[in-house]
């Protein structure tokens, strides 16, 4: 098996090359963003969230810590934090799952199947328990509110501090003619 390391950039490389938009910050493989879109035929469907995703230093023996950036209305997720309550990344993973399969299965079936007797956010919990109509409601109307494309902008700690250098680079000069203004001193 690679090492560590190595298995952590093929799988980084993978994600890249697959559907999937990922925003490395600073070019680092251990912490990056993800666009998921939620599942077809679900709550979700149509809305797009920007996932923080990150890769431990034993990874793949130990799993990826992953949360959602933008707000997401889920019993297994904390609405705050966007951190996932998800016990197939958090206690059984496996160096067999790589991040293909978080964004593939793991994500879209915590999406699809809800578990509300080990919630995160404990008021969607007892709104889907209690009320399923409301709670439907509710998710639609966070996916409206909180997961459009506009939603998940560039994150801020990719930006560089260039931008200035680049603004006068681009400027030039407003003249066709490059005389010099004016006349020479004797």
């Amino acid at each position: 098996m690679a090492s560590p390391s190595k298995r952590r950039e093929m799988d980084m490389m993978k994600l890249m090359m697959s559907d999937y938009k990922v925003d490395t910050i600073n070019d680092d493989v251990h912490m990056f963003y993800v666009t998921f879109h939620g599942p077809t035929d679900s709550l979700y469907e149509g809305g797009v969230w920007k996932i923080k995703v990150e890769l431990p230093d034993a990874y793949p023996y130990k799993s990826p810590s992953v949360g959602f950036v933008n707000k997401i209305y889920h019993p297994n997720v904390d609405e705050s934090s966007g951190a996932v309550c998800l016990d197939v990344i958090n206690q059984t993973w496996s160096p067999m799952f790589d991040l293909i399969n978080v964004f593939e299965s793991f994500l879209p079936q915590l999406l699809l199947y809800p578990n509300p007797s080990d919630p995160f956010n404990g008021e969607a919990a007892s709104l889907l328990m209690r009320d399923r109509p409301a709670y439907d409601l509710k998710v639609k109307e966070y996916c409206k509110r909180y997961a459009k494309p506009e939603d998940i902008g560039a994150p801020e700690e990719i930006s560089s501090d260039d931008d200035d250098d680049d603004s006068m680079s681009e400027r030039g000069s407003d003249s066709d003619n490059d005389e010099i203004a004016g006349k020479a001193d004797p």
